[in-house]
Protein backbone atom coordinates (compact mmCIF):
# COMPACT_ATOMS: atom_id res chain seq x y z
CA UNK A 1 0.00 0.00 0.00
CA UNK A 2 3.03 2.33 1.03
CA UNK A 3 4.73 1.71 -2.53
CA UNK A 4 1.32 2.51 -4.39
CA UNK A 5 0.63 5.47 -2.28
CA UNK A 6 4.20 6.69 -3.60
CA UNK A 7 3.88 5.75 -7.07
CA UNK A 8 0.83 7.38 -7.43
CA UNK A 9 2.34 10.76 -6.09
CA UNK A 10 5.24 10.76 -8.72
CA UNK A 11 3.14 10.23 -11.20
CA UNK A 12 0.49 12.90 -10.91
CA UNK A 13 3.33 15.13 -9.28
CA UNK A 14 3.85 16.66 -12.75
CA UNK A 15 0.47 17.46 -13.40
CA UNK A 16 -0.56 20.82 -13.57
CA UNK A 17 -3.66 21.54 -15.30
CA UNK A 18 -6.15 23.60 -13.09
CA UNK A 19 -5.84 26.28 -11.25
CA UNK A 20 -6.53 28.02 -7.80
CA UNK A 21 -9.54 29.16 -6.32
CA UNK A 22 -8.75 32.65 -6.53
CA UNK A 23 -12.52 34.04 -6.07
CA UNK A 24 -11.46 33.49 -1.99
CA UNK A 25 -8.41 35.46 -1.37
CA UNK A 26 -6.76 34.03 0.86
CA UNK A 27 -7.15 30.42 -1.19
CA UNK A 28 -4.89 32.08 -4.19
CA UNK A 29 -2.18 31.96 -2.14
CA UNK A 30 -1.64 28.24 -1.94
CA UNK A 31 1.56 26.31 -3.29
CA UNK A 32 0.17 24.47 -6.57
CA UNK A 33 2.82 22.12 -6.37
CA UNK A 34 1.58 21.36 -2.76
CA UNK A 35 0.40 17.41 -3.25
CA UNK A 36 -0.29 15.00 -0.55
CA UNK A 37 -2.17 11.77 -0.76
CA UNK A 38 -3.36 9.59 2.72
CA UNK A 39 -4.95 6.42 3.08
CA UNK A 40 -6.37 4.92 6.82
CA UNK A 41 -7.71 1.40 6.91
CA UNK A 42 -10.52 0.68 9.29
CA UNK A 43 -8.24 -0.92 11.69
CA UNK A 44 -6.76 2.43 11.94
CA UNK A 45 -3.31 1.89 9.77
CA UNK A 46 -2.04 4.70 8.13
CA UNK A 47 -0.25 5.31 4.80
CA UNK A 48 1.02 8.63 3.48
CA UNK A 49 2.80 10.32 0.55
CA UNK A 50 3.95 13.72 -0.21
CA UNK A 51 3.11 16.40 1.55
CA UNK A 52 0.25 14.88 4.25
CA UNK A 53 1.77 17.30 6.78
CA UNK A 54 0.57 20.13 4.78
CA UNK A 55 -2.13 22.08 6.57
CA UNK A 56 -4.63 23.39 4.60
CA UNK A 57 -8.76 24.54 5.26
CA UNK A 58 -11.28 22.26 5.20
CA UNK A 59 -13.94 23.97 2.99
CA UNK A 60 -17.02 22.25 1.66
CA UNK A 61 -15.75 18.83 2.88
CA UNK A 62 -16.98 20.41 6.30
CA UNK A 63 -20.51 19.70 4.79
CA UNK A 64 -21.65 16.30 5.67
CA UNK A 65 -20.12 15.93 9.08
CA UNK A 66 -21.90 19.23 10.52
CA UNK A 67 -25.03 17.52 8.81
CA UNK A 68 -24.34 14.49 10.79
CA UNK A 69 -24.31 16.96 14.16
CA UNK A 70 -27.56 17.94 13.16
CA UNK A 71 -29.12 14.26 12.58
CA UNK A 72 -28.06 13.34 15.94
CA UNK A 73 -29.55 16.92 17.55
CA UNK A 74 -33.08 16.60 15.30
CA UNK A 75 -33.53 13.27 14.14
CA UNK A 76 -33.56 12.18 10.44
CA UNK A 77 -37.45 12.96 9.81
CA UNK A 78 -36.86 16.40 11.32
CA UNK A 79 -33.73 17.24 9.42
CA UNK A 80 -34.89 15.60 5.83
CA UNK A 81 -38.15 18.35 6.51
CA UNK A 82 -35.41 21.34 6.66
CA UNK A 83 -32.91 19.94 4.23
CA UNK A 84 -33.68 17.76 1.48
CA UNK A 85 -31.50 15.09 -0.05
CA UNK A 86 -31.74 15.33 -3.96
CA UNK A 87 -28.96 16.36 -5.98
CA UNK A 88 -29.32 19.11 -8.22
CA UNK A 89 -26.93 18.64 -11.34
CA UNK A 90 -25.99 22.19 -10.65
CA UNK A 91 -22.33 23.96 -9.15
CA UNK A 92 -21.88 24.12 -5.38
CA UNK A 93 -22.93 27.66 -5.43
CA UNK A 94 -25.80 27.81 -7.52
CA UNK A 95 -28.86 29.81 -6.01
CA UNK A 96 -31.28 27.30 -6.31
CA UNK A 97 -33.97 26.61 -3.82
CA UNK A 98 -37.14 23.76 -3.42
CA UNK A 99 -39.70 26.49 -2.86
CA UNK A 100 -42.32 24.18 -2.73
CA UNK A 101 -41.16 21.94 0.23
CA UNK A 102 -39.24 24.94 1.65
CA UNK A 103 -36.23 23.63 1.52
CA UNK A 104 -32.44 23.53 -0.33
CA UNK A 105 -31.96 20.60 -1.64
CA UNK A 106 -29.54 19.09 -0.37
CA UNK A 107 -27.10 19.30 2.26
CA UNK A 108 -23.98 19.26 0.03
CA UNK A 109 -24.62 22.69 -1.96
CA UNK A 110 -23.88 25.61 -0.73
CA UNK A 111 -27.66 26.37 0.40
CA UNK A 112 -28.15 23.54 1.91
CA UNK A 113 -25.12 23.52 4.66
CA UNK A 114 -25.81 27.12 5.45
CA UNK A 115 -29.38 25.48 6.57
CA UNK A 116 -27.70 22.61 8.08
CA UNK A 117 -25.52 25.03 10.11
CA UNK A 118 -28.29 26.80 11.27
CA UNK A 119 -29.52 23.60 12.69
CA UNK A 120 -26.73 22.89 15.22
CA UNK A 121 -27.78 23.45 18.70
CA UNK A 122 -26.01 25.86 21.42
CA UNK A 123 -26.45 28.46 23.69
CA UNK A 124 -24.83 30.46 21.74
CA UNK A 125 -22.52 31.38 18.58
CA UNK A 126 -19.09 30.59 20.97
CA UNK A 127 -20.95 27.56 22.20
CA UNK A 128 -22.21 26.21 18.82
CA UNK A 129 -18.64 26.70 17.15
CA UNK A 130 -16.89 24.67 20.23
CA UNK A 131 -19.08 22.17 19.95
CA UNK A 132 -18.40 21.66 15.77
CA UNK A 133 -15.19 22.06 16.73
CA UNK A 134 -14.84 19.29 19.31
CA UNK A 135 -16.92 17.05 16.78
CA UNK A 136 -14.46 17.66 14.14
CA UNK A 137 -11.48 16.76 16.60
CA UNK A 138 -13.07 13.71 17.40
CA UNK A 139 -12.74 12.49 13.88
CA UNK A 140 -9.42 13.62 13.65
CA UNK A 141 -8.52 12.48 16.44
CA UNK A 142 -6.45 15.19 17.76
CA UNK A 143 -7.36 19.24 18.54
CA UNK A 144 -8.41 21.32 15.44
CA UNK A 145 -8.17 24.84 14.60
CA UNK A 146 -9.11 27.28 12.33
CA UNK A 147 -7.41 29.75 10.25
CA UNK A 148 -8.83 32.71 10.96
CA UNK A 149 -7.15 34.54 8.04
CA UNK A 150 -9.14 32.72 5.50
CA UNK A 151 -12.37 32.78 7.39
CA UNK A 152 -12.15 36.70 7.59
CA UNK A 153 -11.48 36.73 3.88
CA UNK A 154 -14.62 34.53 3.55
CA UNK A 155 -16.93 36.48 5.22
CA UNK A 156 -15.94 39.49 3.80
CA UNK A 157 -16.10 38.27 0.52
CA UNK A 158 -18.91 35.82 0.69
CA UNK A 159 -22.02 37.97 -0.45
CA UNK A 160 -22.93 35.04 -2.83
CA UNK A 161 -23.63 33.20 0.41
CA UNK A 162 -25.04 36.17 2.08
CA UNK A 163 -27.63 36.15 -0.99
CA UNK A 164 -28.51 32.74 -0.35
CA UNK A 165 -28.71 32.86 3.21
CA UNK A 166 -31.35 36.33 2.99
CA UNK A 167 -33.48 34.16 -0.08
CA UNK A 168 -33.60 31.34 2.04
CA UNK A 169 -34.69 33.63 5.47
CA UNK A 170 -37.23 35.05 2.60
CA UNK A 171 -38.91 31.45 2.07
CA UNK A 172 -38.47 30.92 6.24
CA UNK A 173 -35.71 28.31 6.04
CA UNK A 174 -33.78 29.92 8.05
CA UNK A 175 -33.32 32.06 11.07
CA UNK A 176 -33.43 36.06 11.07
CA UNK A 177 -29.58 35.48 12.71
CA UNK A 178 -28.18 35.78 9.06
CA UNK A 179 -24.94 36.58 10.28
CA UNK A 180 -24.28 34.74 13.07
CA UNK A 181 -25.40 31.47 10.70
CA UNK A 182 -22.89 33.01 8.27
CA UNK A 183 -20.10 33.47 10.33
CA UNK A 184 -20.37 29.55 11.88
CA UNK A 185 -20.61 28.68 8.02
CA UNK A 186 -17.56 30.39 7.02
CA UNK A 187 -15.55 29.41 10.73
CA UNK A 188 -16.76 25.40 9.55
CA UNK A 189 -15.12 25.93 6.19
CA UNK A 190 -12.07 27.28 7.82
CA UNK A 191 -11.24 24.27 9.43
CA UNK A 192 -7.24 23.42 9.01
CA UNK A 193 -6.50 20.14 8.50
CA UNK A 194 -4.26 17.84 6.69
CA UNK A 195 -4.24 14.89 4.27
CA UNK A 196 -3.98 12.19 6.46
CA UNK A 197 -6.69 13.90 9.07
CA UNK A 198 -9.41 13.49 5.62
CA UNK A 199 -8.42 9.78 5.59
CA UNK A 200 -9.15 9.66 9.40
CA UNK A 201 -12.13 11.12 9.03
CA UNK A 202 -13.25 9.16 6.32
CA UNK A 203 -12.05 5.81 8.25
CA UNK A 204 -13.75 6.98 10.74
CA UNK A 205 -17.17 7.03 8.54
CA UNK A 206 -15.87 3.38 7.04
CA UNK A 207 -15.58 2.27 10.84
CA UNK A 208 -19.03 2.91 11.66
CA UNK A 209 -18.95 6.28 13.57
CA UNK A 210 -15.77 5.16 15.58
CA UNK A 211 -12.55 6.57 14.93
CA UNK A 212 -9.95 3.23 14.50
CA UNK A 213 -7.21 5.33 16.09
CA UNK A 214 -8.79 6.48 19.44
CA UNK A 215 -11.60 3.76 19.59
CA UNK A 216 -13.61 7.37 20.24
CA UNK A 217 -17.57 7.21 18.78
CA UNK A 218 -17.51 10.67 16.47
CA UNK A 219 -21.17 9.90 15.22
CA UNK A 220 -24.23 7.96 15.94
CA UNK A 221 -23.89 4.32 14.09
CA UNK A 222 -27.29 4.74 13.11
CA UNK A 223 -26.44 8.10 10.60
CA UNK A 224 -23.42 6.83 9.21
CA UNK A 225 -25.86 5.47 6.28
CA UNK A 226 -26.91 8.92 5.60
CA UNK A 227 -23.92 10.67 5.65
CA UNK A 228 -22.73 8.40 2.85
CA UNK A 229 -25.75 8.07 1.28
CA UNK A 230 -25.92 11.70 0.39
CA UNK A 231 -22.10 12.13 -0.13
CA UNK A 232 -22.62 9.41 -2.61
CA UNK A 233 -25.39 10.76 -5.01
CA UNK A 234 -24.60 14.80 -3.84
CA UNK A 235 -20.50 15.56 -3.21
CA UNK A 236 -19.24 16.34 -6.04
CA UNK A 237 -22.26 18.52 -7.14
CA UNK A 238 -22.34 18.53 -10.95
CA UNK A 239 -19.88 16.21 -10.93
CA UNK A 240 -21.41 13.34 -8.35
CA UNK A 241 -23.05 11.10 -11.34
CA UNK A 242 -19.89 10.69 -13.01
CA UNK A 243 -17.77 10.35 -10.18
CA UNK A 244 -20.09 7.69 -8.71
CA UNK A 245 -19.54 5.64 -12.50
CA UNK A 246 -15.69 6.11 -12.35
CA UNK A 247 -15.13 5.86 -8.94
CA UNK A 248 -18.13 4.54 -6.96
CA UNK A 249 -16.96 5.81 -3.85
CA UNK A 250 -19.31 8.25 -1.48
CA UNK A 251 -16.98 11.28 -1.44
CA UNK A 252 -16.57 14.99 -0.66
CA UNK A 253 -14.50 17.81 -2.84
CA UNK A 254 -13.54 21.06 -0.77
CA UNK A 255 -12.44 24.48 -3.10
CA UNK A 256 -8.98 24.02 -0.36
CA UNK A 257 -7.72 21.37 -2.62
CA UNK A 258 -8.82 18.75 -0.11
CA UNK A 259 -10.96 15.80 -1.21
CA UNK A 260 -12.45 12.72 0.74
CA UNK A 261 -13.61 9.60 -0.39
CA UNK A 262 -15.15 6.64 2.08
CA UNK A 263 -15.05 2.51 1.18
CA UNK A 264 -17.19 1.51 3.86
CA UNK A 265 -16.08 -1.16 5.93
CA UNK A 266 -12.49 -0.65 4.35
CA UNK A 267 -10.43 2.37 4.48
CA UNK A 268 -10.83 6.22 4.19
CA UNK A 269 -8.72 8.01 1.56
CA UNK A 270 -7.44 12.39 2.02
CA UNK A 271 -5.97 13.56 -0.50
CA UNK A 272 -4.55 17.58 -1.15
CA UNK A 273 -3.56 19.09 -3.96
CA UNK A 274 -5.02 22.60 -4.81
CA UNK A 275 -5.05 22.65 -8.06
CA UNK A 276 -9.41 22.83 -9.10
CA UNK A 277 -10.88 21.67 -11.98
CA UNK A 278 -14.00 23.79 -13.15
CA UNK A 279 -16.25 22.59 -10.89
CA UNK A 280 -13.92 23.26 -7.92
CA UNK A 281 -12.26 20.09 -7.61
CA UNK A 282 -8.96 18.53 -7.07
CA UNK A 283 -7.58 17.62 -10.36
CA UNK A 284 -4.70 15.54 -8.93
CA UNK A 285 -7.17 14.06 -6.51
CA UNK A 286 -9.49 12.90 -9.17
CA UNK A 287 -6.76 10.99 -10.71
CA UNK A 288 -5.60 9.55 -7.96
CA UNK A 289 -9.18 7.99 -6.29
CA UNK A 290 -10.22 6.59 -9.90
CA UNK A 291 -6.66 4.63 -9.80
CA UNK A 292 -7.02 3.54 -5.93
CA UNK A 293 -10.91 2.19 -6.93
CA UNK A 294 -9.58 0.48 -9.53
CA UNK A 295 -6.72 -1.02 -8.63
CA UNK A 296 -7.98 -1.90 -5.24
CA UNK A 297 -11.30 -2.87 -6.41
CA UNK A 298 -13.60 -0.40 -4.37
CA UNK A 299 -15.84 0.39 -6.70
CA UNK A 300 -19.11 -0.23 -4.86
CA UNK A 301 -20.72 -1.98 -7.30
CA UNK A 302 -17.82 -3.95 -8.02
CA UNK A 303 -18.87 -7.12 -5.83
CA UNK A 304 -17.69 -10.56 -7.15
CA UNK A 305 -20.45 -12.99 -8.43
CA UNK A 306 -20.62 -16.19 -6.93
CA UNK A 307 -23.46 -19.32 -7.40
Amino acid sequence: MQELLEELHQRYLPLREGKLADYIPELAKANPDHFGISLVTAEGQVYQAGDFERKFTIQSISKPFVYGIALEDYGREEVLRRVGVEPTGDPFNSITLDEKSKRPFNPMVNAGAIATSNLIRGTGPADRLNRLMQVFSTYVGHDISADMSVFLSERSTGHRNRAMAHLMLNFQMIGSNVEEILDLYFQQCSLLVTSTDLASMAATLANGGVNPATERRALANEYVRDLLSVMFTCGLYDFSGEWAYRVGLPAKSGVGGGMLAVAPGKLGIGIYSPLLDERGTSVRAIQVCQELSSRLGLHLFDVPFTL
